[in-house]
């Protein structure tokens, strides 16, 4: 039974867990963007986004807890510097996580998980068009353009 089963223990002891979810932040801090399994970038979004969180609020006490959990000075700075500017007002949803198949050794479910604000391919400052993942319908242009009231009435004068 999974009664009070509220995470991915990810098949590791608690110490285990902590120091993968702590290296994998640290990585994902770092590089902006990671690629790992699935499992994973799920339970390090739940790990990171509250650290982004408590981040945007530059005191002592948030980077002393921000530092318990990742025990390194350069992310700490990194965290409270560029990536906390560039979150800035954003509500949450800090991490992107896009699935990219599945490994070919073990048949692991494989994703990417990125910073959101730090992928310009994605974001408005990019090429001016947002990309999605989902397929485009039918053309826009084969539907006729509904008519409105003021040009019917534009019409019947005439």
């Amino acid at each position: 039974m999974r009664h009070g089963k509220k995470f991915n223990h990810l098949g590791r002891k608690t110490a285990h867990r902590k120091a993968t979810l702590s290296n994998m932040a640290i990585a994902l801090f770092r590089h902006k963007r990671i690629n790992t399994t699935l499992a994973k970038a799920k339970a390090l979004r739940v790990y990171a986004e509250p650290l982004i969180t408590k981040s945007r609020k530059n005191t002592m006490h948030s980077r002393r807890v921000v530092f318990s959990y990742l025990q390194n000075n350069d992310i700490i700075t990194e965290l409270f510097g560029p990536i906390a500017d560039a979150v800035g007002e954003r509500p949450g949803g800090y991490l992107r996580i896009i699935r990219t198949g599945y490994r070919k050794g073990d048949g692991a479910e494989t994703a990417m998980i990125e910073l959101v604000d730090f992928n310009k391919d994605y974001t408005a400052g990019g090429t001016g068009r947002k990309k999605t993942r989902r397929r485009r319908g039918k053309s826009s242009g084969s539907k006729a353009a509904p008519v409105t009231v003021a040009a019917e009435s534009k019409q019947e004068e005439e």
